[in-house]
């Protein structure tokens, strides 16, 4: 009995794969098409699930495109992080909290994006302008809303601090120390 390539097993989840070449050109094995980068976003826009595998080594590439596409954006205008939210978050990379940061990190934008559907629920038939009173942070409901988010975003910084503080207790008395 033959076993599937990890490639194959993908697509039989139904997460579509994508194939890199050397050239650099990306294959949709769900098309058999060349797709380019826009089209690999509009896939993440639309919540599609899909993996980027090297044609080649069958390496898992989607990380490296992904962060490709955000560098794209970010270059293209009105940039999400500033030059000095990049240096702090390059200054964890190494550091003992990095993957608390990328746990901290991940829940936020989670609960950013909970946020953003419910607003989107409430405030349906809403023409630009009346989006734009919406969004002011004087109107009470967008208060309330931003109150219980950055609660959540509190809550998230405190389990990850007694979470640390849990780690370092029980690495003390593995060597034997006390705090």
């Amino acid at each position: 009995m033959a076993t599937k390539s990890k490639t194959e097993a993908a697509g039989a989840r139904g997460v579509r794969v994508i194939k890199k070449y050397p050239n650099r050109r990306l294959y949709d094995t769900d098309t058999s098409s060349y797709i380019t980068l826009a089209e690999v976003k509009a896939l993440v826009m639309g919540n599609e699930p899909f993996v980027v595998r090297d044609a080649k080594t069958n390496e898992d590439l989607t990380r490296s495109i992904l962060l490709q596409i955000i560098l794209e954006e970010e270059s293209a205008g009105a940039p999400i992080f500033t030059e000095q939210v990049l240096a702090n978050i390059i200054r964890f990379y190494g550091h003992a909290m990095q993957d608390f940061m990328g746990s901290y990190l991940e829940k936020n934008i989670q609960v950013f994006m909970d946020l953003q559907q419910k607003m989107t629920e409430q405030g349906g038939g809403l023409n630009p302008e009346a989006w734009k009173q919406f969004m002011n942070l004087q109107s009470p409901m967008m208060q309330g809303m931003m109150g219980t988010y950055l609660e959540q975003s509190r809550n998230a910084l405190t389990q990850m601090q007694e979470q640390m503080q849990k780690n370092s207790e029980q690495m003390l008395a593995a060597l034997g120390l006390k705090r």
